[in-house]
């Protein structure tokens, strides 16, 4: 407990820094800001200007603004669109954030599983053709930002083999899953091919180092498997980099789909965050930041916590 206080105590610093300047956007428009933010036409409109002042509290300095954003924050009210009166911000994170965090999560898994059976495999066999190939592949990999992968998969599996739908987006509530799952393909290969290749990289070189520690050869010595020596002894000890970049990368995958989202026209919180620094929204893109935010804080709380689990002389110190 005394290791998740502290680590909660950390990161609140880091959720006020980003908050804050998240809300003090409007400060650096240049202009009245709320003909910037609702067009010349609609600010001509009765209540339109007031309807913004009372929704940003323009009438406010800074850091009294803030606190007054912030007090609405916590009791869970993130505003409502400047550009479209009546749709909340919480309604569009409704409708919105399932969709973000299915494709993050499902590329997350993805890159895990396979990557670690491949990270396992190039140290047990370091050295060899295999690992040599994996180490060129993965580098390959690396290399390729995840906008392009997105337009090669379109050019491959939609416009070459006619596989895949290329854009689009069908929930899985509409009890038609296999396009669901088709839509879904490429979107969590795009975002996760590179994280397949560091997570290889970094668990190879760990399980290199475990392979070589004394337990391990002791294990080798009572003539155990290498399947059994590998999974059961060698992985646990090795996982703990690879647990932590996974806790980061996760929330960098959500990120990370505000291109891919839209690349594919899906209707995720990536894809709003755009629509609103596009349409001007500041409210609307105010309450999307925050909430990835609060999203990776709670990720890397997760990995502390994780790693407490795994390794008891971290709860201990």
């Amino acid at each position: 407990m005394k290791t998740i206080g502290r680590s909660i105590i950390r990161l609140i610093p880091v959720l006020l820094i980003v908050s804050f300047f998240t809300s003090s956007y409007v400060e650096f428009l240049s202009g009245d800001p709320t003909v910037r933010l609702l067009g010349q036409e609609r600010a001509q409109e009765p209540g339109a200007r007031e309807f913004v002042n009372r929704e940003l509290h323009l009438d406010d300095n800074v850091v009294v603004r803030y606190g007054k954003w912030l007090g609405d924050v916590v009791t869970g009210d993130l505003g409502e669109s400047v550009k479209t009166p009546g749709l909340t911000v919480v309604s569009e994170l409704r409708n919105r954030l399932p969709v973000t965090l299915e494709i993050a999560l499902v590329a997350q898994i993805f890159a895990l599983l396979i990557s670690i059976p491949l990270g396992v495999y190039a140290a047990y066999r370091s050295g060899s053709r295999a690992d040599r190939t994996l180490n060129s592949a993965s580098f390959a990999a690396i290399s390729l930002p995840q906008f392009l992968v997105g337009i090669l998969l379109v050019l491959i599996l939609f416009n070459q083999l006619d596989l895949l739908p290329p854009q689009g987006w069908t929930r899985l509530t509409e009890w038609d899953w296999w396009d669901h799952i088709q839509r879904l393909i490429m979107p969590v290969i795009a975002l996760s091919l590179t994280e397949i290749a560091v997570f290889q990289r970094l668990l190879r070189a760990d399980m290199m180092a475990t392979l070589q520690n004394d337990f391990v050869l002791t294990a080798k010595a009572k003539g155990m498997s290498p399947t059994h020596i590998l999974f059961r002894h060698a992985l646990r000890p090795s996982s703990f980099s690879l647990i932590t970049l996974a806790g980061v990368s996760t929330g960098r995958l959500i990120g990370g789909t505000v291109i891919i989202e839209v690349l594919f026209t899906i209707p995720g919180v990536g894809r709003k965050m755009v629509d609103s620094i596009l349409g001007n929204d500041l409210v609307m893109l105010q309450g999307m930041v925050i909430t990835v935010v609060v999203a990776y804080v709670l990720l890397n709380l997760l990995v502390e916590i994780t790693y407490a689990l795994l390794d008891p002389r971290i709860r201990r110190g």
